[in-house]
């Protein structure tokens, strides 16, 4: 069975637990914004976040007059796996435009994209959730991830505060590893879309050790040309 989500491309890859602010200046997302705040507290309001492979769904905020239409999105145009981000607060600014919280809540995987009545883009989805139960193999890899990744930001930023807050949780530390390690989104949606903590985390340590190697080496951050070439969404 399968559940129809507003969705929001974007140039990036949220992951559960994770905060995402967004700056909301779009007429159709900011009718999505005012419909999920004028939802009840409970259940938690939520859309769909899903990356795009390429270019940027949300045309750039002029501020001379009306903003250009923006390209039709289809689902060719999007990675298939994508995380809802429940909305936490709001402020509306005096033109009518939203600053936005939002935390990454669960994954789900795009059935069907389609442009109905509302003026936002929706997606038919299935969700992925993680297991509820304890993984042995996921606890096992914990404590090797959790070195890797301590030993990878410490050659990233020499000198810097390295995290002292470890989550006792393996699914949440394998969702730290993916968003805060510096990869491709190529690299990001294949954590994402892993389909156990002990799959990501056996690809975390693999790209941790691998990206460490790089590092030890060159003293330098690799930055793929093809992330240098992406526009960062200005949503």
């Amino acid at each position: 069975m399968s559940d129809r989500l507003p969705v929001f491309p974007m140039s990036t890859v949220l992951f559960p637990g994770l905060v995402l602010p967004l700056h909301i200046f779009e007429e159709r997302y900011r009718a999505l914004v005012r419909e999920l705040a004028a939802r009840p507290a409970e259940p938690p309001s939520e859309f769909g976040v899903v990356t795009l492979r390429r270019g940027t769904e949300v045309p750039p905020e002029t501020g001379d007059g009306p903003d250009p239409a923006p390209a039709p999105v289809n689902a060719g145009d999007l990675y298939d796996v994508g995380c809802t981000a429940e909305l936490r607060h709001v402020t509306e600014l005096p033109d009518g435009r939203f600053d936005i919280m939002t935390v990454g809540r669960r994954r789900f995987r795009i059935l069907d994209v389609e442009q109905g009545s509302e003026p936002y883009l929706t997606a038919n989805v299935e969700w992925l959730p993680d297991k509820d139960t304890p993984d042995p193999l996921a606890e096992l890899l914990k404590p090797r991830v959790l070195a890797a990744f301590q030993q990878y930001l410490e050659l990233l930023r020499p000198n810097a505060d390295i995290i002292d807050q470890v989550p006792d949780d393996a699914t949440v530390l394998s969702h730290l590893v993916a968003a805060t390690a510096q990869l491709t989104l190529d690299e990001r949606h294949l954590l994402l879309s892993a389909p156990d903590t002990a799959t990501r985390l056996r690809a975390e340590l693999r790209i941790l050790s691998r990206e460490a190697g790089l590092l030890a080496r060159v003293r330098a951050v690799p930055v793929p040309l093809s992330d240098l070439a992406r526009p960062a969404s200005p949503n």
